[in-house]
């Protein structure tokens, strides 16, 4: 079975029981196994709001893509808190 293996800047969250879950954040990294038959991959993810400043790996099956939606609305509301501030 083959699956989507995200790029390096798409916006995710994680999805896995561990202490990040909810967060969301970018992907830095993409590292895949290449002698799998299933795409394996790892990802090094930059995180929001999170008390680790570095970026943190996780698997293929632990991070979900952020909608093209929600991913608008966190722009907008980056765009908004930018321009209050200038």
């Amino acid at each position: 079975m083959k699956r989507t293996v995200f790029q390096v800047g798409s916006r995710i969250r994680i999805i896995s029981y561990n202490p990040f879950r909810g967060l969301k954040g970018t992907i830095r990294t993409v590292h895949e196994m290449p002698d799998i038959d299933v795409s394996f991959c790892f990802y090094l993810v930059a995180l929001e709001g999170s008390y680790v400043k570095e970026a943190v790996w996780f698997q293929y099956e632990e991070i979900e893509s952020v909608s093209a939606q929600e991913f608008e609305h966190l722009q907008s509301i980056a765009s908004n808190s930018s321009e209050k501030e200038a």
